[in-house]
């Protein structure tokens, strides 16, 4: 897939893994495409799913802290994302999460998509939008889906600030989006790309959030290479932002701020991808360390609760 700017992957609190490995897979039918540890704490796993490959702008990730308390979207954070499914996919969609016992918000239109609202397991608030661009894009065919219904990836995510415009600069100056849209208190942001396109940002929010379970923990937007990357991070270095040093996080690079709002911001390089360490056919089966912490293997393994995959 050509490269654009764009979300390249949204990582959130969970709390119980094994739920959120099911509901994932089995009710969203994502793939498991890596089984991993949070790098900075080992003591937690690190999923990710996304699509067949993994690809970048289809990739949401978690962080289980059973121990958490139980968050609350509000201002100075990601409050929703939003998965882009086929044009006609919603009426399935819906059918499929009426016989998992799944709630959710009827069908509605917003900036000329059809939405269909839910709920993970902690809280995490999800849309799967019907977008006309992913129509030809090749499904996952071993979800709970047929591949032709199946999510292709982000359609976008919204943001609550209490004011959207200096985030809306950021993300018009640096990150590769324009204003296109507005309806009552939302704005719309979108870039070229095909998947992770649209930021919608709610303006004047007077919700209090809090971090915890069923919140989102950051959002990562994509850089082609580490050359592009480090151009990104000099400009908003340039600007005032404290911006952190790379960190290689295995699969890609990056480097991480916050914007003037609180939504921690990540920019990650496409590469290497998450077949480094194991082939297409086999993510997520086993569990998958970093150099630096492979002696500590056994004691990391004993630590963490058993996962049926």
């Amino acid at each position: 897939m050509e490269h654009s700017k764009g979300i390249h992957h949204i990582t959130a609190i969970a709390g119980n893994p094994q739920k959120n490995l099911d509901f994932y897979t089995r009710v969203m039918g994502m793939r498991l495409v890596k089984k991993t540890v949070n790098f900075d704490d080992p003591s937690v796993y690190h999923l990710y799913y996304g699509d067949e490959f993994g690809r970048p702008g289809s990739v949401l990730t978690f962080f289980p802290w059973s121990h958490l308390q139980q968050g609350k979207p509000g201002r100075g954070q990601v409050v929703a994302v939003s998965f882009a499914v086929p044009e006609g996919a919603i009426e399935v969609w819906g059918n499929h999460l009426d016989q998992q016992d799944i709630d959710v918000i009827e069908p509605f239109t917003r900036f000329g998509k059809k939405v269909l609202g839910l709920q993970d397991p902690n809280g995490l608030h999800l849309e799967l939008v019907e977008t006309a661009g992913v129509n030809d894009i090749e499904g996952w065919s071993g979800g709970a889906l047929p591949s032709e219904h199946a999510i292709r990836g982000f359609h976008g995510a919204t943001l609550a600030e209490d004011d959207y415009r200096p985030t809306g600069q950021l993300l018009e100056e640096h990150l590769g989006y324009r204003k296109t849209d507005e309806f009552d208190d939302r704005h719309l942001f979108e870039s070229g790309a095909r998947l992770g396109s649209a930021i919608e940002i709610i303006d004047q929010s007077e919700l209090d959030g809090k971090p915890g379970k069923g919140t989102v923990h950051h959002i990562a937007f994509r850089a082609k290479d580490e050359a592009e990357q480090q151009a990104i991070r000099r400009r908003l270095v340039e600007e005032g932002y404290h911006v952190t040093e790379q960190k290689d996080r295995r699969y890609f690079k990056s480097v991480y701020f916050y914007e003037s709002g609180g939504v921690l911001f990540e920019v990650a390089t496409e590469g290497p991808g998450f077949d480094r360490d194991e082939p297409v056919e086999q993510l997520g089966e086993t569990l998958k360390l970093p150099g630096w912490l492979e002696n500590r293997r056994a004691l990391i393994e004993a630590d963490l609760p058993e996962l049926k995959v």
